[in-house]
């Protein structure tokens, strides 16, 4: 299968072969489930409790390793009740109580029950060594209450990791853990991605020894969850939806490699499989959302708007409506519930349309910033500059509130979404080179960090959106620059394709303009949308 390399952008040539029927073909995950169909079979985890809950212990480390939280409390909780003196039930239930370790910062009620769970594990039994070493790691992540603490305590966890790894050579889920808890510290600022690689290094050796575990699987592609890596992670993506085909994470995880890479029909198959075993599974609105905005980001990169608008009316109803959104979901369900409209808004052009977004408080500022960016963005787009100030400003608002909760990625993400709506709005009262200026320095900031893991990518990029501006002010070469950088770091996208190939017709480069709408109709050739920019591209073609 030929692909185009996330960092390395083809020659022309070889992009029209990229863009060949064979490029998008699908490819089997399905395979032959596990009989538990949590991939517990392949996880062996030695402790100290008693004989009769050792296969129940396998199967709450199998659900931890796929981030299915609450069914693993459920079932160390059950081993507590068969066996008291089991104190690493409490270290799963602390583990559990954590949560995903690439969701951010963590607040303080998710600290205070980790911290109530593994303060028990000490005087619970009589622990060994070993499993001292692993509940004194976890300690390790709630040894403050400062959210400022959150990097020094993850880092702490990443040493005493180690150390437990080092001294049980023979522990292989020691190692695992290890390398998820490096996984975990990595900087999205950090270009050279050394501790994604590191992670990487100490997982695929054993993935290689154990290509059924479900926990390699799933952490390989998190440590390759970055433009210039994903392509390392496809075929742990394509075999992990196989090892726990009962899980909704497990189903939805692939589609982080996939979305990556622009296989945006791999990733809808995998995220419509995780939303349904999200609704079996009963466990909240939260991993039915996740997978939700996943789907909808892809249906809207082949023009599949039709689609993508059920996807967006069906999240609303998960929910309880539209005004009971911001409070129906948390986490990343939360994120998704904000930024599904907007991403149907905006990834059509419908600027209008953003501008109009119902703004509501959300739970928390960076989730409610999603629909203040959308609108802003949206105003300034549809030539009304002045309704984006009271967005813009709330923006700012929403900034500081972060800065002061000492969340600074998030802060910056907020920030950047300002300084670009501002910058739009700049361009729309008619002073084009300080738009230019402040769009550029906006774009620069977000190629510095990266996307979270709870988002299959920015709203609008950045750079995108800054060849879109150069394009209006009449500068098509610098932004044909802007678009293929784009799409090295983001390939397939629907606007960066159309963008490209705008620029390069306008700046008189028909080979690139001819190579781009092709890759443009192909990426849609199932759209169920007519869009203007598909009609224009076979209009350009054909002439």
């Amino acid at each position: 299968m030929m692909m185009m390399k996330p960092k390395t952008l083809l020659p022309i040539a070889a992009f029209v072969i990229a863009c060949a029927p064979g490029a998008f073909a699908q490819h089997d995950q399905h395979g032959a489930a596990p009989p538990d169909a949590i991939g517990s079979a392949s996880v062996k985890f030695q402790t100290s409790c008693a004989a009769v809950v050792k296969d129940d212990f396998n199967k709450g480390v199998a659900l931890l390793h796929s981030f299915w939280f609450p069914e693993a409390i459920k079932m160390f909780e059950g081993i507590l009740a068969r066996d008291p003196d089991c104190a690493m039930a409490h270290w799963g239930i602390a583990l559990s109580n954590w949560g995903n370790p690439f969701g951010g910062l963590k607040q303080g009620r998710t600290i205070e029950l980790t911290k109530a769970s593994i303060d028990k594990a000490p005087t619970t039994g009589s622990p060994t060594p070993r499993e001292r070493g692993y509940i004194q790691a976890v300690g390790q992540l709630v040894s403050s209450g400062d959210p400022g603490s959150h990097a020094a305590r993850i880092g702490a966890y990443e040493t005493a990791m180690e150390q437990v790894s080092r001294d049980n050579p023979s522990d292989t889920e020691a190692r695992i853990f290890y390398a998820l808890a490096v996984a975990q510290t990595a900087s999205p600022a950090d270009k050279t991605y050394a501790k994604n690689l590191k992670a990487a290094g100490i997982l695929e050796p054993l993935f290689r020894q154990m290509p059924t575990h479900p926990g390699l699987a799933h952490y390989i592609i998190h440590a390759y969850d970055a433009p210039p890596l994903a392509e390392k992670a496809l075929v742990a993506a394509r075999k992990y939806a196989s090892l726990a085909p009962a899980i909704p994470h497990a189903l939805h995880m692939p589609s982080h490699t996939f979305t990556r890479l622009g296989y945006w029909k791999e990733s809808i198959e995998t995220n419509r499989r995780s939303a349904a075993a999200a609704v079996k599974s009963s466990g909240g609105a939260g991993e039915e959302l996740h997978a939700l905005d996943y789907q909808t980001y892809a249906y809207l990169q082949i023009a599949q708007d039709k689609a993508a608008r059920a996807v967006v009316d069906h999240a609303i109803a998960v929910v309880g409506g539209a005004e009971g959104a911001a409070a129906g979901a948390a986490g990343a369900g939360a994120f998704a519930v904000a930024a599904i409209p907007a991403r149907y808004a905006l990834e059509r052009g419908a600027w209008a349309e953003a501008a109009a977004l119902p703004a509501r408080p959300a739970n928390t500022p960076f989730t409610e910033a999603i629909t203040h960016f959308a609108r802003a963005l949206g105003a300034a787009r549809s030539g009304n500059p002045a309704a984006a100030t009271a967005d813009i400003d709330r923006l700012a608002a929403l900034r500081d509130k972060l800065r002061d909760a000492k969340d600074a990625y998030w802060t910056e993400q907020v920030d950047i979404q300002r300084r670009v709506a501002r910058a739009w709005q700049t361009f729309a009262e008619g002073r084009k080179d300080e738009a230019i200026a402040q769009l550029g320095a906006a774009a620069d900031a977000e190629d510095a960090t990266d996307k979270s893991a709870i988002s299959p990518g920015p709203l609008a990029p950045a750079r995108e959106l800054f060849g879109y501006m150069l394009l209006e002010a009449g500068k098509p070469r610098e932004a044909l620059a802007a678009f293929e950088a784009t799409m090295k770091k983001e390939p397939n996208r629907f606007r960066g394709l159309y963008g490209g190939a705008s620029a390069a017709a306008a700046a008189g480069d028909r080979a690139r303009a001819t190579a781009y709408y092709k890759m443009l109709l192909e990426v849609a050739k199932e759209s169920d949308t007519q869009r203007p920019e598909l009609q224009q591209a076979k209009k350009y073609l054909g002439s």
